[in-house]
């Protein structure tokens, strides 16, 4: 069965491709974001510490102090 479609009616909006995220998304992502920044960082201070030559471990903490 062929159906045919004589007329259509339709509503377009123009959107502001600057408004397509809410202030609650944006957040949620700038948080997700800021996160894997700080695990990155922590990231690179543990690995400078496992890859750093020492005195030893007193030297260490008399240094962390």
């Amino acid at each position: 069965m062929d159906v045919y479609i004589n007329e259509v009616a339709s509503t377009v909006r123009a959107v502001d491709s600057e408004t397509l995220l809410s202030p609650q998304t944006m957040r949620k992502i700038l948080h997700a974001v800021m996160q894997a920044l700080d695990e990155r960082d922590q990231h690179r201070g543990r690995v400078r510490a496992e890859t750093r030559i020492t005195h030893g471990v007193t030297h260490d903490q008399e240094e962390a102090e």
